[in-house]
């Protein structure tokens, strides 16, 4: 009897580690089949062309940097800024359902525009998406940045003016947002139509884009300033330095951009030269 309960005791005591070993196996399989998923989606999102940093670099009011896209899996590219020769360069995260962006971008479009053609400034844009709870389920925040990607996919060249009409057609907070087919009247309006364009904002294109990009900035450090993350919008950044004045002070936006170009420009070490003979 002894014998026999020896035994089975040592039969329960194979049954459990036999046990424990296939769970643990099953459990490393779903944590491995997690991590698979994730690289494999972040592998395959569309990125759009031209937005290399994840934002568009504008050089003009109808100029911008074209890049190729990122690489299926590859981080964004942040962009190399020159901070010297009294040029300012700004960076703004923007989500278009935000009402305090469209304060920032109703006063100061018009002037920032001016700088940009003055060959003063750049401004690099990065449309992302926090506000999607705001519209009733139709996700507008999400559909507007991605139609701002496809547009810098297919024609860069009319961002800025679409970023102004995005704000200045931008609805009210808890309603439904504007439907695609209004969303491509905007675009339409101010420049940017096209066959590809349409296809790319009612496809939503760029969607799971945006996702990556507002997770990114909402995780990670900023590129080009001290900030260690995204803590609401608008973001704005003038050679390093946030803006956290008021957004729709057009006068005082002008003095900080003022006072962050000579900051800028007395920190870069001015070359001597070499005496002649």
């Amino acid at each position: 009897m002894r014998e026999e309960a020896r035994k089975r005791a040592q039969r329960r005591k194979w049954w459990i580690q036999g046990s424990i070993g296939v769970a643990a196996i099953a459990i490393l399989a779903v944590i491995g089949l997690i991590v698979y998923n994730g690289v494999s989606a972040s592998a395959n999102v569309a990125n759009p062309k031209n937005m290399v940093s994840n934002g568009i670099v504008l050089t003009s009011t109808t100029k911008a940097v074209t890049t190729p896209a990122i690489a299926k899996g590859a981080n964004p590219t942040p962009t190399t800024q020159s901070n010297g020769a009294g040029k300012a360069n700004i960076t703004m995260y923007v989500d278009y359902q935000c009402p305090y962006c469209n304060q920032f971008e109703t006063a100061n479009a018009t002037q920032i525009g001016q700088w940009l053609d003055a060959g003063i400034a750049t401004v690099e844009i990065h449309p992302i998406a926090i506000l999607d709870n705001s519209s009733s389920g139709t996700k507008y925040s999400t559909r507007a940045a991605n139609a701002a990607a496809c547009v810098a996919n297919y024609d860069p060249n009319t961002f800025y003016a679409v970023n102004s009409a995005l704000f200045a057609n931008q609805p009210a907070e808890g309603g439904t947002g504007l439907t695609d087919a209004k969303i491509l009247s905007v675009l339409k309006g101010a420049g940017a139509s096209s066959a590809a364009i349409t296809k790319c904002v009612n496809d939503q294109t760029f969607k799971e884009w945006v996702t990556s990009a507002t997770n990114r900035v909402l995780t990670k450090p900023l590129p080009n300033s001290t900030m260690a993350k995204l803590t609401g919008t608008p973001t704005v950044i003038v050679n390093g330095k946030q803006y956290t004045g008021s957004l729709s002070d057009a006068k005082a936006f002008l003095q900080f951009v003022g006072s962050a170009v000579q900051a800028a420009s007395t920190s870069t070490p001015t070359p001597t030269p070499t005496p002649s003979k």
